[in-house]
């Protein structure tokens, strides 16, 4: 077929060729390793002048199936794989980051990353500075001969801000900058990054991307030099993305768009909904008019995604007992799944950070995170009322 297919399409028609057993299903390659047929074969493949597989720490053709298709998915040139969101965040900054180097790092990001930046990247010699998400103006101020790489994330885990994607690439392509965009939230459903200029994008495919709670997997997409140098890094330290997870990972992506569409309708029902409670002090939701960043979201996501943050007026005390109070929703640190899930942040992904580190990426004592599942989304409605009126 000649035609250029739609990334959707992508996601379900792109998979390893067909076996001589002629299955209709993508295959499982559960394998360790790869066998030659002769030793110069061996030899080419070792040796770079073949793409043969070899052994399933560096390529195996489930695990590229997966890479494969977000890559098409993100409009990137290439990607790779491995066993988790925060291993693909890693390998980003360890395989193009070196001694002497500098960080600027959007200051609202995953505590896991918020961790990987300050208390590991020293170690390394690789310098870092914070910045706020929501003033692009003191950007390009701490941009400082030896910068390297701006990291970011749009919308931030937890407290949904957003970034305008189209400025930063803007500035990073200015002073020649690597744009390294975690667009774990959106998905290539609802924002491609590369379109405004980033240069990788990184997953936690553990989350929207597997759907349903079951395994882990990380991926990173992007320029091919880019991702080549990744690959590199990966093969050798060995962050290695199970060929069962990447199969489970990539049917997954067949289901991604529809499901991605009913998160975001039930999301935005939800978030309605909460802003008419007392007992919220405010709610966020990227496609709310309220949402301080709103016109930045219409303008770079097709729709607000499936997160609804907002905070307890009764403080600590108050998220605690509506956590307890919860009948439907899960009480788990994961989100993106088929099932709604409720979170505490302050108490869990941003435990490791002081009072005064979480006042800075605006954790409050009382916000609660929601990932609004599949459920009918009345019930998911009124599981949380119910909760706010027993708390």
């Amino acid at each position: 077929m000649t035609k250029k297919l739609h990334p959707q399409t992508q996601a379900i028609r792109l998979q390893t060729p067909t076996t001589n057993e002629m299955e209709h299903s993508t295959p499982l390659f559960l394998t360790s390793s790869f066998v030659f047929e002769s030793a110069n074969d061996m030899r080419a493949a070792f040796a770079g002048e073949t793409e043969d597989n070899i052994y399933s720490r560096y390529t195996n053709p489930t695990v590229d199936e997966f890479a494969n298709k977000v890559a098409a998915m993100e409009k990137a040139e290439a990607g790779f794989a491995v066993a988790s969101g925060m291993a693909a965040v890693f390998s980003s900054f360890m395989a193009l980051l070196k001694a002497g180097d500098h960080l600027l790092c959007c200051r609202s990001i995953f505590g896991g990353t918020v961790t990987v930046v300050t208390k590991f990247l020293d170690k390394f010699g690789i310098e870092y500075t914070f910045v706020p998400a929501d003033d692009l103006s003191v950007w390009e101020k701490e941009i400082k001969p030896n910068t390297r790489m701006v990291y970011v994330e749009t919308p931030t885990n937890p407290q949904l801000e957003l970034l305008d994607l189209e400025a930063v690439g803007i500035l990073t392509k200015k002073y020649n900058l690597i744009y390294n965009v975690d667009n774990c939230f959106a998905t290539p459903v609802l924002q491609t990054p590369v379109d405004f200029g980033a240069d990788l994008v990184i997953h936690s495919a553990t989350k929207w991307m597997d759907g349903q709670g079951r395994v882990l997997g990380g991926v990173v997409v992007g320029k091919k030099e880019l991702v080549h140098e990744i690959y590199l890094f990966c093969r050798n330290s060995g962050p290695t993305l199970s060929p069962f997870n990447a199969w489970v990972l990539s049917k997954s992506l067949e289901t991604l768009d529809v499901r991605i569409q009913r998160h975001c309708e039930s999301a935005m029902k939800v978030a309605t909904e909460l802003e008419k409670s007392d007992k919220i002090a405010w709610v966020k939701y990227p496609f709310l008019p309220s949402h301080p960043q709103y016109e930045i979201a219409k303008k770079q996501m097709k729709a607000g995604g499936g997160i609804v943050c907002f905070e307890l007026k009764g403080g600590v005390e108050a998220g605690s007992k509506f956590m307890d109070a919860l009948e439907l929703l899960s009480l788990t640190p994961n989100l993106g799944d088929s099932r709604s899930i409720a979170s505490h942040p302050a108490s869990t992904t941003h435990s490791k950070l002081s009072d005064e580190e979480r006042a800075k990426v605006g954790i409050t004592p009382g916000l609660i995170r929601v990932s609004v599942g599949l459920e009918y989304v009345d019930d998911i409605i009124d599981d949380i009322k119910q909760a706010l009126e027993r708390c």
